[in-house]
C-alpha cells in the first residue's frame, strides 16, 4: 500500500458562505463573488450540498464505537473544523474518518494559484489513484485564473461529471468547446456562472439543455451570442431552474421568456438587465405566470429594458398579488409612470427593495403610493427622478419607519428639510444625496445629531446606524458639518465628497482618500474626493488633531495676551504708587 498513499496537498478546503445572485444595483443581499446561486438565507446549509454530504464510499463493518457514526453525520461534523491541517489529522483516525475527510478536502478545492491547479489536475489524471478524485469534485471555480484559463486548461477535468456547481466567471479566452466537454455526461450540474465569457454561443447552452436537466442556476451575463434559438429548449429542457441572470444578452426577445414563465414554475430571481429587445408582451406573461398563488418568485429585475411601459402592470388581473416578491429593478425604465407604480405596489405589496432610479417620470403620487408598503420597505432608490419633493419625503417618512437605505440623488427640488426628516429614521444606514444642490450643512447636522445626545451637558456618543453618505457635488457642505458628522458617527465606513472644492482642492486631507478607478480621465481625477474603510477613521482622526491644535494655540495666544495685561496693569499700578509715595516732587521731575 506504501506505493498509493493518498495524494493529500496541496490543502484544498475553503470556507462555504450564503451565496445569492449578485444585484446589478445597491441591495442588501449576501454575496460571494467566487461562486453563483448556492445558499439563500431562508435556506438550509444542508441544501446547499444537496447529495453532496453523501459519500460515494461505502463504509466497512464498524470495528469501534466511534464507526458507527452515519458518514452524513460524521461528514457534518469534520465540516466544521476550519483548518485543512486538523482535517489531515483527521483523516489518519480510520479509514472510514479517511473518506469522510477526504471528502471534504477535495469538495471544493481552492485554485489559488496556478501551481495548485498543476497539482490538482495532475491528481486527477493518476492512472491508478488511491482515492477517486474525479468524483469528489462537486464545486469547480477557476475564476481566480480566469486570465489564464483556456479550452486546453480544462482538459483534465472532463472526467469530473459529479460536479454541481461549475463557476467560470471572467475566463475569456473560453470557447464553446472548452465549456461543452464539462458539460456533456455531466447529469449533476445545478449551477453554471460563464460571466464574461463572450465567446460562448447557443451550442453552449444547447449542451446544457441536452445534459444538464437538473440544473437550478445560470448566469450568462455577457454572453451576447446567445439567442432564443438555445435559450427556449433549455427553458423546455431544464424545469427546475430557479435563478436566471441574461444581462446584457442582447438578442434574447420576448420568445424566450415567454418559455421561461411556461416551463419554470420554481423560478426565485430573474435578472434582465440590459435585454433591450424585452417588451411589456413577455413581462406581463411573466409576471402572470410566476406570481400565481403557489409559486415564490422573490426577485425580479428589469434595469436597462427601455422598452417597458405602464401596460406591462396596467393590464395584470385585478385579483394578482404576490406576496414573495421582495425585490424589484426598474432602473431606466422612463417611460414609467405612477400609475405603473401604484399597480405594482398592490400586486408586491410585501417589496422589500424597491429601485426606481432614472425613472424621470414618477412624481410625488408615486412616492405617495409607495408609502403603502409601510414597515416593509428596507430599500428605496430615486435617483434622478427629478420631480419628487418634500411633501412626498414627509409621508414616506412617516409610513416606512424602516428604511435602511434611501438615495435621492439628482433630487434637486429635495431640501435640508427632508434631510432632517431621514435623519430621524432608526435603521437609517446608507444615504444618498448626490448632486442634491440645496443641501447645506443644516442636513450634516441632522444627520450628525442621531449619533450625538445633546440633551446633557457636553456630547454623549451613543452607536448610530449610519455607515455610508453619499455627498458629491453638494457644493454647499463644508468641512465643519462633515466633521461633526464624522464624530457623531462612529460606525461610518464611506464617505464620499467629490466635486466639492473645500476637501478636493486640499492635499492635506486628500492624502485619506482612496484611489480613483482606473477608467476615469484627467479631470474626473482632479475632483475625486471619497474615504472608504480605515480612510474615513484617518480623516477624522486628523480633522480632531487640527481642531486640538487650533484650539491649543488659540488657548496659548490666550495666555499669552493674559500675560501682557498683566504685565501691563501691574506696571501702571506701580507707576500710580510711586507718584503716590513721591508726592509731588517725582511728578515735578
Amino acid at each position: 500500500m506504501a506505493s498509493r498513499e493518498p495524494h493529500l496537498q496541496p490543502p484544498l478546503v475553503s470556507e462555504e458562505s450564503e451565496i445569492s445572485s449578485a444585484p446589478s444595483t445597491p441591495g442588501p443581499l449576501n454575496e460571494d463573488e467566487g461562486d453563483f446561486f448556492l445558499v439563500q438565507k431562508n435556506e438550509s446549509p444542508l441544501s446547499s450540498r444537496e447529495g453532496s454530504q453523501q459519500p460515494i464510499f461505502s463504509r466497512d463493518l464498524p470495528k469501534y464505537p466511534i464507526d458507527t457514526i452515519p458518514s452524513e453525520i460524521l461528514i457534518l461534523i469534520l465540516s466544521k473544523l476550519s483548518s485543512p491541517q486538523d482535517l489531515l489529522n483527521s483523516l489518519l483516525v480510520s479509514r472510514g474518518w479517511a473518506r469522510c475527510c477526504v471528502d471534504l478536502l477535495w469538495h471544493r478545492p481552492l485554485f489559488t494559484s496556478w501551481g495548485k491547479l498543476t497539482v490538482i489536475a495532475e491528481s486527477i489524471q493518476k492512472e491508478d489513484p488511491y482515492w477517486p478524485y474525479q468524483d469528489l469534485i462537486r464545486r469547480l471555480n477557476l475564476s481566480n485564473l480566469s486570465q489564464d484559463i483556456n479550452d486546453g486548461t480544462l482538459q483534465p477535468f472532463i472526467g469530473c461529471k459529479r460536479v454541481e456547481r461549475l463557476t467560470l466567471t471572467g475566463c475569456e479566452k473560453l470557447t464553446d468547446h472548452g465549456v461543452t466537454s464539462l458539460i456533456q455526461g455531466n447529469k449533476s450540474l445545478l449551477a453554471l456562472d460563464v460571466t464574461g465569457v463572450s465567446a460562448l454561443t447557443d451550442v453552449s447552452i444547447d449542451a446544457l439543455s441536452k445534459n444538464s436537466t437538473r440544473l437550478q442556476g445560470l448566469n450568462i451575463t455577457g454572453c451576447r451570442s446567445i439567442t432564443d434559438d438555445s435559450l427556449v429548449p433549455l427553458a423546455e429542457g431544464c424545469k427546475y431552474l430557479k435563478r436566471l441572470k441574461l444581462n446584457k444578452c442582447m438578442n434574447i426577445t420576448d420568445v424566450s421568456i415567454d418559455a421561461f414563465a411556461r416551463c419554470c414554475p420554481s423560478m426565485l430571481e430573474i435578472d434582465l438587465q440590459g435585454c433591450d429587445k424585452i417588451t411589456d408582451h413577455s413581462i406581463s406573461s411573466l409576471m402572470r405566470a410566476l406570481m400565481q398563488y403557489g409559486r415564490s418568485l422573490r426577485e425580479l429585475r428589469l434595469a436597462q429594458c427601455h422598452l417597458i411601459t405602464d401596460h406591462a402592470f396596467l393590464g395584470l388581473p385585478t385579483n394578482l398579488r404576490c406576496d414573495t416578491l421582495r425585490i424589484l429593478d426598474l432602473t431606466a425604465c422612463n417611460q414609467l409612470t405612477d400609475q405603473a407604480v401604484d399597480r405594482i405596489i398592490s400586486v408586491a405589496p410585501r417589496l422589500r427593495i424597491l429601485v426606481l432610479a432614472k425613472c424621470s417620470e414618477i412624481t410625488d403620487n408615486a412616492v405617495f403610493s409607495i408609502c403603502k408598503l409601510g414597515k416593509n420597505l428596507h430599500d428605496i432608490h430615486l435617483g434622478r427622478c427629478g420631480k419628487i419633493t418634500d411633501d412626498a419625503l414627509k409621508e414616506l417618512v412617516h409610513h416606512c419607519n424602516r428604511i435602511r437605505y434611501i438615495d435621492l440623488a439628482g433630487c434637486l427640488l429635495v431640501t435640508d428639510a427632508s434631510v432632517k426628516l431621514l435623519a430621524k429614521l432608526p435603521k437609517l444606514r446608507r444615504v444618498g444625496l448626490v448632486k442634491c444642490q440645496n443641501i447645506t450643512d443644516r442636513s450634516i447636522k441632522a444627520l450628525a445629531s442621531t449619533g450625538c445626545d445633546t440633551r446633557s451637558q457636553g456630547q454623549k456618543h451613543y452607536p448610530s446606524s449610519l455607515e455610508r453618505v453619499h455627498l458629491s457635488y453638494c457644493l454647499n457642505v463644508t468641512i465643519g458639518g462633515i466633521h461633526e458628522l464624522l464624530n457623531c458617527c462612529r460606525k461610518l465606513t464611506h464617505l464620499s465628497l467629490t466635486g466639492i472644492n473645500e476637501f478636493f482642492s486640499r492635499e492635506d486631507l486628500v492624502k485619506f482618500c482612496r484611489d480613483a478607478p482606473l477608467e476615469f480621465n484627467d479631470e474626473q481625477r482632479g475632483v475625486f474626493c471619497v474615504f472608504s474603510g480605515e480612510g474615513v477613521n484617518k480623516l477624522r482622526e486628523y480633522l480632531n488633531e487640527t481642531e486640538e491644535e487650533r484650539n491649543a494655540r488659540i488657548s496659548d495666544s490666550m495666555s499669552f495676551d493674559g500675560d501682557d495685561d498683566r504685565e501691563s496693569q501691574e506696571a501702571i499700578t506701580g507707576m500710580f504708587q510711586n507718584t503716590a509715595l513721591g508726592g509731588m516732587e517725582d511728578f515735578e521731575e
